[in-house]
């Protein structure tokens, strides 16, 4: 295994992020966003199951 210097291992790490393509500002307030509706269906989705569920078991507990 080649052993690489610390100089010559910033070096390659300079090169490597320079090779990133970063998003722009509306990319990421875009994706932002989505992220937050998509999170708040899921936890409607997923109470109104929970609701169901509940629903259905004191019906048949009879509670």
């Amino acid at each position: 295994m080649a052993t690489t210097n610390p100089l010559q291992f910033l070096q390659q790490v300079r090169a490597e992020v320079s090779k990133v393509v970063w998003p722009t500002r509306r990319e990421v307030l875009l994706t932002t966003l989505m992220v937050f509706i998509l999170s708040a269906l899921a936890a409607t989705f997923f109470r109104l199951v929970d609701l169901g569920i509940d629903t259905a078991l004191r019906y048949i507990i009879g509670v």
